[in-house]
C-alpha cells in the first residue's frame, strides 16, 4: 500500500522514522510533532496526564507536568472526581442496612448487642440453676417429713447455754475423813493397814461391835432433795451390810458394804473399795450414821464418807 493510492495510513502502517527514508520523505513524511511521521496518521500515543474524563483535550494542548521532585506533592495534579464529569465521590450504604445496624461499610462489629447477648444467657443460666436447687430442696424437704435438719441459731446456742450454766450451779459438797467423825460404842481410828486414802492413812476400826456409830454432822446443804452418800471402805470377810440413819430416821435399806475387791479372808490392805445410797437431804444441816445393829454383818474398815448432788452412782 502506498500513500495517496489507498487512503489514510493504518496505524500498523504508521513509521514513526518515515521522515529518515527517501520514500518516506517522498510521500510527505516529517519529523513526529505529536503524531507519527506521515501526515494525516492516527495519533495512537497520548502523553501521560493529557486525558481527561468526560472531555478530550485538544490536539497540540500543552501537557501538564506530572511529577514533581522526589517527595514532593504535584501541584498540577488533580484527583479525577474533581475534572467535570469525574467519578462520583458519595458512598451510598448497603441495601437493607439501616443507619445503626453495624454492617455498613467503614464501621465495625455490633459490640453492645453482643454484650447484650451474653449477659442475658448467663442470666438464664443463673435463673435456671436457682430453680433446680430450690426444686432439690423441697423434695428433700418431703422425703424427710418437713422436717429442717439445719440447725437455727437459737439451737445452736443453747447446749453451750445449758453447759455454762450447769457449770455455774454445780457447787462442791462436803466430803470427811475418818478422823473428823464422832464415833460411838467402842468405834476407834487406827492407821495400821496400808491403803486409807483419808489425811494420814486413818480410818475407822472395831466397828464389827453391836451399838459401834459414827456419825457426820453435815453441813451447806445448798437445797432440799436427792442426793448421793459414797462410804470408802475395805471388807476382806464376807458381804458386809450396816445400819443408815439419816436425821434420826432409819434409811430404807441397809447400806450395801460387799466384797467388791475380792480380797481373801483378812487381807484389807487388798480389800478397798467404795459403795453409795441414795438418802434425801434438806437444805442446811443434816446429820448421817452409819451404825451396827443387831442383824448386821460389821467387818470393815472405814476410810471416807461425800456427798454429790443427785442420783448418781460415781
Amino acid at each position: 500500500m502506498t500513500p495517496g493510492n489507498n487512503g489514510a495510513s493504518t496505524p500498523e502502517d504508521d513509521d514513526p522514522f518515515g521522515y529518515l527514508y527517501a520514500d518516506g520523505q517522498a510521500n510527505g513524511a516529517q519529523p513526529p510533532s505529536g503524531g507519527y511521521g506521515y501526515p494525516n496518521s492516527v495519533n495512537r500515543v497520548r502523553p501521560v496526564g493529557t486525558r481527561q474524563y468526560g472531555q478530550h483535550a485538544p490536539a497540540g494542548a500543552p501537557v501538564p507536568q506530572q511529577q514533581g521532585a522526589y517527595g514532593r506533592p504535584n501541584t498540577h495534579y488533580a484527583a479525577p472526581e474533581t475534572f467535570p464529569g469525574g467519578a462520583p465521590t458519595a458512598q451510598h450504604p448497603s441495601p437493607g442496612v439501616g443507619a445503626g445496624g453495624g454492617g455498613g461499610r467503614g464501621r465495625g462489629p455490633n459490640t453492645k448487642g453482643l454484650l447484650i447477648g451474653a449477659i442475658a444467657v448467663v442470666a438464664a443460666v443463673v435463673i435456671g440453676i436457682g430453680i433446680a436447687m430450690s426444686t432439690s430442696e423441697g423434695d428433700d424437704d418431703k422425703a424427710d417429713g418437713g422436717a429442717t435438719t439445719a440447725p437455727t441459731a437459737q439451737q445452736s446456742a443453747k447446749p453451750s447455754e445449758t453447759a455454762s450454766k450447769g457449770a455455774e450451779d454445780e457447787v462442791e459438797l462436803p466430803a470427811i475423813d475418818a478422823k473428823a467423825l464422832r464415833l460411838d460404842g467402842g468405834a476407834a481410828t487406827a492407821s495400821d493397814v496400808e491403803g486409807a486414802e483419808s489425811d494420814g492413812g486413818i480410818y475407822v476400826t472395831n466397828l464389827n461391835q453391836p451399838g459401834s456409830t459414827v456419825t457426820w454432822t453435815v453441813n451447806g446443804i445448798p437445797e432440799d432433795g436427792l442426793y448421793t452418800l459414797f462410804t470408802r471402805y475395805s471388807t476382806a470377810d464376807d458381804d458386809q451390810a450396816m445400819t443408815l440413819t439419816v436425821n434420826g430416821k432409819p434409811f430404807g435399806s441397809k447400806l450395801n458394804m460387799s466384797n467388791f475387791a475380792g480380797a481373801k479372808d483378812g487381807d484389807f490392805a487388798k480389800g478397798w473399795t467404795q459403795t453409795f445410797a441414795w438418802p434425801t437431804l434438806s437444805k442446811g444441816t443434816n446429820t448421817i450414821s452409819l451404825s451396827c445393829q443387831d442383824g448386821d454383818k460389821c467387818n470393815v474398815l472405814l476410810d471416807q464418807m461425800w456427798l454429790k448432788a443427785g442420783k448418781v452412782k460415781k
